[in-house]
């Protein structure tokens, strides 16, 4: 991730922006059945995909807390957020928590989730400061890079990933 160049905060935002949005756009125009079909190598089908997008959305304000060196307790999770634990297990166990919790979830509550979600992501990056996106971080994940370019990989690049897992 270092090999590249990072995209700036009004880039990344953007990216943020239009990322989300054709992920709801796309997600809304598949008939539900789609959302019930197994997509995943672990056996997720496409609303559990969904809820590994919608949980794991929170977290990325954590990653700008993380390049602050943000020694600050950790704010409360949002609703649908993991709750304590920390990496228990590792990120394939924490993922699986993630979604295992929102396992009653209808399609439409994800969706409304990974929207207000994204919209914190959103207004935390743009109240970062702008010399932040540059300092070099390491997700839960292992991604390592320099923040724009980490939340740019996950938050962008990874969930069209499983947008396209989830679309078929």
């Amino acid at each position: 991730m270092t090999q590249q160049s990072p995209p700036s905060k009004a880039q990344l935002v953007e990216s943020l922006r239009s990322g989300a949005a054709d992920t709801v756009t796309r997600l809304r125009s598949l008939p539900a059945e789609a959302f019930e079909l197994g997509r995943y190598e672990n056996g997720w089908n496409g609303r559990q995909i969904l809820a590994h997008i919608s949980s794991i959305e929170w977290t990325y304000p954590r990653l700008i807390d993380l390049a602050r060196g943000a020694s600050q307790p950790r704010p409360a999770a949002p609703a649908g957020a993991g709750s304590g634990g920390g990496m228990r297990g590792g990120i394939n166990d924490y993922n699986e928590r993630q979604v295992e919790k929102l396992a009653d979830a209808t399609v439409a509550q994800l969706l409304d989730l990974f929207r207000e979600n994204r919209a914190r992501t959103i207004a935390a990056v743009e109240q970062a400061e702008a010399d932040l996106f540059a300092k070099e971080i390491q997700s839960a994940g292992g991604i390592r890079g320099p923040l724009a370019t980490v939340i740019e990989a996950i938050a962008v690049h990874h969930v069209a990933g499983h947008l396209n897992d989830i679309a078929g």
